[in-house]
């Protein structure tokens, strides 16, 4: 059997403005229908003898990816909780720990949640064959056949055979991101691939070696899973113990170290998304090579990427650029500068500004929120309860609040009192007062929500009771 083991970790900031640090890449619809993370799982039903996918994935996350695997009917094995990312290496043991005990023997599939893979059926082919290889206690990597000079990807030198047959070649090198010149003389050479990041092995040869390479995260990982606690649907791991693991990748800790390294060539029309530039790429274009996502309307623009969310975006005499439109930002860029954009967001950071952490529609485990207007003493949202779901019983130090039911039917707990609201009626809280809305209905509930006091930041709370687990 196959335990496809999901890395969700990422933070994707090369793709701000959509992608923020609350809302990465990997759970947004950026190149189909699903999200990154649901089209990594259903491109697993390629492939043969696959079991209960494993996803790792930072905490802030942890319902967003829960619902998108529940969207997609996925069979869970387990939503492991980091409480800080250490890299790719530590991920992969606490995950194969836990194959070991669960499915002895088993095989490991570690998949990035972020990459585009356009043919699922080579993908299939190429996981059976790396199948065989780690069978016999290779550790298998999967590399993709370059078709340009890339400076922005790792290099891996591989035994290639003469005459050009399938299955598995030995590794001989990794290589870092090189420079220009070595970058064409890789891609003359026919011996190296861009590495992927996707690899192939049982999980008992993995810890053998990383015990070998690295028995220091081996130490952490298995105190931090032995520590670890159920919460819900998700499995916490033990802060302490996993922060004292170093933080390596994969590669550096095993992979360019062990004899065992094995790469299968991956012809799937693989993309790891990893800027604006990629999507481009990886989309159908129009005959004047632009890519139009949402509300776009052009006049004599050519190759250029342009992606609309909120409103009407409209172009005229452009050639080779990106634009973004958010609720709260727009991002305008060379398509030739497009690495650039973690500099904008690093200034950001240092700025202290909402935009690199959150949308305006921000994602709850009971529904969304999306601020429509604020200003110094008052803040207005529209809050969207899903059926069933309710709010944390609270109290705010700073705020009061106004609620307006506008669809649907809200069940209310202010102070000692439990009300039933319907369309067009409200309710006030006042600052300090203990308070709880529920959607008891079978449709979603919206309301406009109005605060007035000093102090209006998402920290103003105080939860004393919520069914979701949070502090």
């Amino acid at each position: 059997m196959i335990i496809p083991v999901i890395l969700s970790g990422g933070s994707g900031t090369r793709l701000w403005p959509l992608s923020r640090a609350l809302y990465p890449k990997q759970l947004l619809a950026l190149s189909g229908e699903q999200t990154m993370l649901q089209d990594t799982v259903l491109r697993l039903d390629a492939a043969d003898d696959i079991g209960p996918v494993y996803c790792i994935c930072n905490e802030s996350h942890r319902f967003l990816v829960a619902e998108q695997l529940r969207e997609i009917n996925a069979d869970i094995g387990e939503i492991l909780l980091e409480p800080k990312g250490r890299n790719t290496a530590p991920a992969a043991a606490i995950a194969a720990m836990l194959v070991m005990e669960r499915y002895p023997g088993a095989t490991m599939l570690l998949l990035p949640a972020d990459h585009v893979i356009r043919d699922t059926r080579a993908f299939g082919e190429a996981v059976a064959a790396g199948k065989c290889a780690a069978e016999k206690g290779e550790l298998v990597t999967f590399g993709i056949a370059p078709t340009s000079a890339e400076t922005g990807y790792g290099y891996i030198r591989a035994s290639v055979p003469a005459n050009g047959a399938m299955g598995a070649y030995r590794v001989l090198e990794f290589v870092e991101k090189p420079d220009k010149q070595r970058a064409e003389h890789y891609l003359a050479s026919g011996d190296y691939f861009w590495n992927s990041g996707i690899f192939l092995f049982k999980a008992e040869t993995y810890i053998l070696e990383l015990e070998t390479h690295a028995p220091a995260i081996v130490a952490a990982c298995r105190e931090a899973l032995q520590k670890a606690v159920k919460d819900l649907d998700f499995l916490r791991l033990d802060s302490d113990a996993f922060c004292a693991s170093p933080s390596d990748s994969i590669d550096y800790a095993v992979m360019e170290k062990t004899t065992r390294a094995s790469l299968v060539p991956l012809d799937a029309g693989w993309n790891d998304v990893g800027a604006w530039s990629a999507l481009w790429d990886v989309q159908e274009r129009d005959e004047a090579g632009n890519v139009k996502r949402g509300d776009v309307l052009v006049h004599d623009v050519k190759n250029c990427y342009i992606h609309a969310t909120n409103r009407l975006v409209a172009a005229v005499g452009l050639d080779g650029l990106i634009i973004v439109e958010t609720a709260d930002a727009v991002l305008v860029a060379s398509r030739e500068r497009v690495q650039d954009v973690k500099v904008l967001v690093e200034e950001l950071k240092k700025s202290g500004r909402e935009e690199v952490e959150t949308h305006r529609r921000v994602c709850r485990p009971w529904g969304t929120y999306e601020t429509v207007d604020f200003s110094d003493r008052f803040k207005v949202k529209r809050i969207t309860v899903n059926p069933g779901a309710a709010l944390s019983l609270q109290k705010h130090h700073y705020r009061a609040e106004h609620w307006v039911v506008v669809k649907g039917t809200a069940q209310v707990t202010v102070g000692e009192k439990t009300i039933t609201l319907c369309e067009d009626q409200s309710t006030y809280i006042p600052v300090g007062e203990f308070h709880r809305l529920e959607n008891t209905g079978n449709t979603p509930l919206e309301l406009i929500e109005v605060q007035s006091g000093d102090y209006l930041g998402e920290d103003d709370i105080v939860r004393v009771e919520d069914r979701y687990g949070r502090k």
